[in-house]
């Protein structure tokens, strides 16, 4: 029994450092959603935000049907203690707190404010239901387990049962992830996953009726080595069908060109999304310019699947920049896609850098060192009493369904520093 119990206090043990390292975690989680938002001004002045962390306000907006959204510093100094429905991020969005989708509420950071912002776009999002089942999040109808990804282009979180795909990969795998939706709407992109480096591996899996498309950074060599371990996908006579090529024993030689490996059979079909890149010649013949990288990755061909895709870090850059492609980008409302800045990641980095200063991790460790062994044991017995306490304190408002607000919370920390002073500090005997 001796035995047992001393495993149960080793398993229950939690070390100052184990604190820290859990708060640093919670700290880099709230920098990942508030990033470069500011929590003390709206953020109306500065017009349509690129991205921005964004809130719908259900006490004030959704029982009238309204959509609307909220800056963060809006979500502190208007809407405190209102249920608050968090979006997240979203691009190009104005701050639409007090404005007419709030008749009872005049915004206290910004009040002069126009009644509607008509570049604003709105989705189910604002009303809590998410994905093309349009449920809520998380769901009290649904048990499975299963994790929510934002699609980049139409900013829709999706259940990944519900993308079209077997099974979606890690998220270390990959920075971003394109809806079925949106890959129908903006087929141009398909001639990018020539890119993919799940493409390649096509090889090991020809019957797989599942494939990920998971869209790397990594460069094609103008130059293939004789010693590649690439195998170049070719195409058979009828174009209907795919087969790839998994034998050939000499490998390609060193003057194939990038555009010649890795290919597979095009089904693509030429609609809004072509590019009229053909140009005349003198002699009155057509030729597509060099210059369109699209239009060269589409001679290659292409796979299709009903599916999402998933894009590794520095896909956006491979897309192509001439002036036709972009009039495309324009013309599908997706210009956002060729801007490297427009990444969450790249939010979440400007936000690091605008936050000076030590995090509450290199703060706590700091303070730590500067602690006698007994206050060190104090401040850990004074944690573990918070979180036990604090987490029956909100079992008793889950069970009875009541909301917790602000003055509960206050009053659950004068109790806890009430009953701290009354028991006084942990005596420590030597022996």
């Amino acid at each position: 029994m001796a035995t047992s119990s001393s495993n149960t206090d080793e398993e229950s043990t939690l070390s100052m450092v184990d604190v820290l390292e859990e708060s640093e975690e919670l700290e880099e989680e709230a920098k990942a959603v508030l990033g470069d938002s500011d929590d003390k001004f709206c953020t109306y002045a500065l017009g349509y935000r690129s991205r921005q962390a964004l809130y719908a306000c259900a006490t004030c907006t959704l029982s009238e049907g309204a959509s609307a959204g909220i800056c963060l510093a809006c979500s502190y100094a208007c809407h405190d203690g209102h249920e608050l429905l968090e979006l997240y991020t979203k691009r190009n969005f104005r701050c639409d707190c007090g404005n007419s989708k709030f008749p009872k509420l005049t915004c206290k950071l910004t009040s002069d404010k126009a009644a509607v912002n008509d570049d604003n776009k709105y989705d189910s999002n604002f009303h809590g239901l998410y994905c093309s089942c349009k449920r809520p999040y998380p769901d009290p109808e649904d048990d499975v387990e299963d994790e929510m990804i934002q699609c980049v282009a139409c900013e829709d979180w999706y259940h990944g049962r519900h993308l079209g795909i077997k099974k979606p990969p890690s998220h270390l795998e990959y920075q971003e992830m394109i809806c079925p939706g949106c890959m129908e709407r903006c087929d141009f992109l398909w001639p990018y996953t020539v890119h993919s480096m799940e493409t390649t591996k096509l090889k090991d899996d020809v019957d797989s009726k599942d494939d990920i498309d998971v869209c790397s950074n990594q460069k094609v060599d103008d130059e293939t080595d004789d010693k590649s371990e690439d195998v170049p996908v070719k195409k058979e006579p009828d174009s209907n069908q795919t087969a790839i090529d998994t034998t050939n024993p000499t490998g390609p030689g060193p003057e194939t060109k990038p555009e010649q490996q890795n290919r597979v059979s095009s089904d693509s079909k030429d609609g809004d999304t072509s590019v009229p890149a053909s140009s005349q010649t003198e002699n009155g013949d057509t030729s597509i310019p060099t210059a369109c990288q699209l239009e060269q990755l589409r001679k290659g061909g292409v796979k299709r699947h009903n599916g999402a895709t998933f894009w590794g870090r520095g896909w956006r850059s491979k897309l192509c920049s001439c002036q036709l492609c972009k009039e495309l980008y324009e013309r599908l409302q997706v210009s956002f896609l060729a801007d490297v800045e427009d990444t969450v990641l790249a939010y979440e980095e400007r936000g690091r850098l605008n936050q000076s200063g030590m995090s509450q991790y290199e703060k706590g460790m700091e303070a730590l060192s500067n602690m006698e062994r007994t206050q060190q044991v104090e401040v850990l017995q004074g944690y573990h009493d918070m979180k036990s306490g604090l987490k029956d304190f909100l079992e008793s408002f889950a069970q009875s369904g009541k909301v917790v607000q602000t003055e509960d919370i206050n009053k659950f920390f004068g109790e806890m520093q009430a009953k701290r002073q009354k028991t006084g500090p942990m005596q420590y005997f030597c022996r």
